[in-house]
């Protein structure tokens, strides 16, 4: 089999993936196709059934396995496949394995490292509320090692929300470093608990799909009510410190066009917003470089990053 990750422009594939999604489209010429997203373990790739009612396309749908012909194309600075034939798959003819993709971090190293994150919190409180979640709640410690950060965009693997939220907290911690002004317990309180949410938001693999409360809600609401919930079993919890701790996270994504439903209006919100931001961009980079390990130089356009992107050639 090959692996999405070893793909490059000018392929010609003939293999089994995972159809995450499937969704009907229409040209501007009016001629109808399809929107694939293709899944291995590795990682997803865009392609397009430019001749859906072809006789060599199979009926098929979403969460179904199909052995898919095709070529690899570059469309503005990213793979994607063009596909000429689709069998759907029977059970037997894969192993479901090599269609989840993970984290490349060890997950128990890096749940280790999160809780001993949680244990140097000073504030009572605080460190309670995290018990709460990271120690004593079994069902959600479960949920959380595995859920993915996102559908596709950034961290979109099994642990990258636990991957996610480590890199966000160490992030916060450096800055506490820097920044003295920034009160650590409740900046590294909220970066743990920014994300949480996403354990509700996006259904498990390998649908990791919205779910009704992640469409109607969304993982920020979700997340607030969360830590909400817990306080009220904590004797005597201060409410100015779950008010700004929900504000941390409800303003986590700094404007209201991204979704946002706060803007920061504490310097502690302003850090997270930055922190949570440099990690995705920069995983979100990084996953692009990795969908062109074979080009040197010059990418492409991006539209994500709205720029043309480049691979650096300096030596270390």
């Amino acid at each position: 089999m090959k692996f999405i990750k070893d793909l490059k422009e000018g392929d010609r594939i003939s293999d089994i993936y995972l159809c995450k999604y499937k969704q009907a489209a229409v040209t501007k010429n009016g001629k109808p196709y399809e929107n694939v997203i293709l899944q291995d373990r590795t990682g997803t790739i865009d392609a397009k059934v430019w001749e859906p009612d072809s006789p060599g396309i199979e009926d098929y749908d979403a969460m179904d396995y199909i052995e898919i012909s095709g070529d690899v194309n570059n469309f503005q600075g990213a793979l994607q496949v063009s596909v000429k034939r689709i069998r759907k798959c029977r059970e037997g003819e894969y192993d479901p394995a090599d269609y989840q993709p993970m984290s490349s971090k060890n997950l128990d190293g890096m749940y280790q490292e999160l809780t001993g994150l949680v244990r140097s919190i000073q504030n009572r409180y605080l460190r309670q509320l995290l018990e709460a979640f990271f120690v004593k709640d079994e069902s959600f410690i479960k949920v959380f090692r595995v859920s993915s950060a996102a559908k596709t965009v950034h961290h979109g693997f099994i642990g990258g929300l636990l991957e996610h939220t480590l890199n966000v907290t160490k992030l916060c911690d450096y800055y506490c470093s820097a920044y003295p002004i920034l009160k650590r317990d409740l900046l590294l309180t909220a970066a743990m608990c920014h994300d949480i949410g996403k354990t509700r938001e996006i259904s498990p693999f390998p649908q990791n799909d919205y779910t009704d409360d992640g469409q109607l809600l969304g993982h920020i609401v979700m997340g607030a009510q969360m830590v909400a919930e817990k306080a009220r079993d904590i004797p005597d919890f201060p409410h100015e410190m779950l008010s700004q701790l929900q504000h941390c996270i409800l303003a986590h994504q700094g404007k209201y066009e991204y979704g946002s439903p706060k803007t920061p209006a504490l310097i502690e919100a302003l850090a997270l917003y930055y922190a949570d931001d440099t990690d995705a961009k920069i995983e979100t980079f990084k996953e692009t470089l990795e969908n062109n390990r074979e080009k040197k130089g010059w990418l492409g356009y991006n539209r994500r990053f709205e720029s043309n992107l480049r691979v650096s050639s300096l030596k270390e």
